[in-house]
């Protein structure tokens, strides 16, 4: 028996039992307006609601954000245990994410920002708050919109189950070791990830760099340019349906129809991702689609030649071929001139293949790093919820 089941057999015999935050709270408030013209590098620390998406985690022991404290005319103040949640957010199932603050001075709660004062610890509340179910009730009743608000009375109707203080420490030490061991591997896959990356980029650019044996086309002379059967959904027949519409950064939408039904190269013709490289300029569509006229639409004789295309253009500067116009653009006349290089199809099929390989590893969620990174994230969250749940004890 671990020391948890030996403290919860002892402490909690008949349940735990569960109360709202307002029957926690000592005290609830909501912070007060802090703009960004009054952050500085110095001063009283402070924390803006929108840290508590990007910067803070369960818990944390300094702010990134400090300020004159004689600019702000209704200082709200929160101290060492307090728990903040942020109420105003851009997604129902983030809004009022809580963080905990574990530090020693005396700090500046931002606008939209709630406080909760108790007497609990505050990690345990903290880890229990993230759980799935706080988590489902902080957003109950919320309406998705641009801005998802909550309240003061929502923070306070939201559930949690309140073993005793021994039972919170032993709670907390062990999600604590188990978050470090989880933040430790996360970052260890994520530098693998980065290093795959790193070595995809080399060897792609290895192989796609030939010398002066390798004849040279252009875009327009290895692909065929249809173009001209592009149309823009307009507003009366753009319904909602199961078919990909794609413009220059990939899938915008599903429609109700669909004018290609085939294996094509979209190239993005305008938009920022164009000089910014944000996202692939070329990228695969397959089967039944429907296009705009932001993304060239061209068709090769083969899987193997098309995607050796793909990953070329993908690979090199196009920037002399872009306009650099108010909106920058690759046009039909220069997307043609692009040159491409023309291997024998048994050597594109080689690299191609090799590619792919890296592609699936540094990419696919299903099968490459980023699908492990994801199951240690799950792994993590289902033992913390396992662990915060427990048996509830009856009146």
């Amino acid at each position: 028996m671990s020391k948890l089941d030996e403290l919860i057999a002892e402490l909690c015999p008949d349940g735990v039992e569960y109360k709202t935050l307002g029957e926690i709270a000592v005290d609830i408030f909501r912070g007060s307006g802090i703009t960004r013209d009054q952050i500085s590098s110095t001063g009283t620390p402070c924390v803006r609601y929108g840290e508590l998406y990007t910067t803070y985690g369960i818990w944390f022991d300094t702010t990134v954000s400090f300020t004159d404290e004689a600019s702000i005319t209704n200082k709200k103040y929160f101290d060492h245990g307090d728990i903040l949640f942020a109420i105003t957010g851009e997604s129902v199932e983030e809004i009022a994410k809580s963080s905990a603050y574990v530090g020693h001075e005396k700090c500046l709660a931002g606008g939209d920002i709630v406080v909760l004062k108790h007497t609990q610890n505050p990690k345990y509340l903290s880890y229990a708050l993230a759980t799935a179910d706080a988590q489902n009730q902080k957003s109950k009743g919320k309406v998705k919109s641009k801005v998802v608000h909550s309240s003061v009375p929502a923070i306070s109707k939201i559930s949690i189950p309140l073993p005793s203080l021994p039972v919170q420490r032993e709670i907390v030490r062990i999600l604590d070791n188990f978050t470090e061991l989880a933040a430790e591997l996360a970052a260890e896959l994520a530098a693998e990830l980065a290093a795959r990356k790193k070595q995809y980029k080399y060897y792609r650019n290895k192989l796609l760099t030939f010398g002066d044996e390798v004849p040279i086309g252009t875009l327009g002379t290895v692909a065929s340019n249809l173009d001209s059967k592009r149309k823009p959904v307009t507003k009366g027949n753009r319904e909602a349906g199961q078919y990909p519409y794609y413009g220059a950064s990939g899938v915008v939408d599903f429609v109700s129809d669909y004018i290609f039904d085939g294996d094509y190269l979209l190239v993005s013709e305008d938009g920022a991702n164009l000089l910014a490289r944000v996202t692939p300029i070329a990228f695969s569509a397959s089967g039944k689609i429907w296009v705009n006229n932001h993304a060239h639409v061209l068709e090769f004789k083969t899987y193997v030649e098309r995607k050796f295309v793909e990953y070329y253009l993908n690979m090199i500067d196009l920037s002399r071929f872009i306009s650099t116009a108010a909106q920058p653009k690759l046009t039909q006349e220069n997307l043609n001139k692009i040159p491409v290089p023309v291997p024998p199809l048994e050597e594109q099929a080689h690299i191609v293949a090799i590619l792919d390989r890296f592609d699936a590893l540094c990419n696919d969620l299903s099968t490459g790093l980023p699908a492990e990174i994801e199951a240690r994230r799950k792994q993590y969250e289902y033992y913390r919820d396992k662990l915060l749940t427990f048996k509830e004890k009856t009146p």
